[in-house]
């Protein structure tokens, strides 16, 4: 990797099947990065996640993401770069048959963690993070939209990713609580050098914070616009 880049792409071209999406894609992002991600629905900013993500395979140009070769990831790899990308989704995906401890739980050994002791230990300090240490035994439908997207941004810390991703995480959440949301991501990218890249619709919430941006627009990606 070149310098602080956790993120490079260089000349990609991203095809959703056969269709391309997005054409001669260079980006980069360095440790620490706040990015907003922005453009309509259907302009590629979730193809672009899922090229960074290893959802995506790319034939042209050069990517690296965490110190893997995107271009030479095979299959077997992906969950090794997962593991170094904490990943965060509007509709907060978490089994609602069990217990936020028993969620956090579930992702760690699902990725390879053994021992009780440092899973129990790493579930309560993920929750410390994001303020919700007091909700371990509650069942994801006893908490609100915000403390829901709480736990999953704690999921997104367990394996202490380089990067997080994070595809309109305030979608489904009122204003004021999708500004909370927005301040823990920047408090955790402050205190924990971590990237974040936030895909939103919302420009208050952009104005609210201003960060550098991207754009996904008619097939490019543009490199840090600015929004009236």
């Amino acid at each position: 990797m070149i310098g602080n880049s956790i993120i490079k792409l260089t000349g990609v071209d991203i095809f959703q099947q056969k269709h391309l999406v997005l054409s001669n894609v260079d980006l980069h992002i360095d440790k620490g990065d706040f990015v907003w991600l922005i453009g309509q629905t259907g302009s590629g900013k979730s193809s672009l996640l899922k090229v960074i993500y290893g959802d995506l395979h790319i034939n042209t140009g050069m990517g690296h993401a965490c110190g893997y070769d995107l271009n030479k990831l095979a299959d077997r790899d992906v969950p090794f770069l997962r593991r170094k990308l904490g990943i965060v989704f509007q509709d907060f995906q978490l089994l609602t048959d069990r217990t936020v401890e028993q969620n956090l739980h579930f992702v760690m050994r699902a990725t390879g963690w053994k021992d009780p002791k440092l899973i129990n230990e790493r579930a309560l300090d993920v929750l410390e993070k994001v303020g919700l240490r007091s909700k371990l035994k509650k069942m994801p439908h006893e908490l609100s939209g915000g403390e829901q997207q709480r736990v999953v941004i704690a999921r997104a810390l367990l394996n202490d990713p380089e990067i997080i991703l994070a595809d309109e995480p305030t979608g489904n959440l009122d204003p004021d609580t999708s500004e909370e949301i927005v301040m823990l991501l920047k408090q955790i990218g402050q205190q924990m050098g971590t990237a974040i890249i936030m895909a939103t619709h919302d420009y208050h919430i952009i104005r609210t914070f201003p960060s550098r941006i991207i754009k996904c627009e008619n097939g490019k990606v543009l490199e840090d616009v600015t929004i009236a």
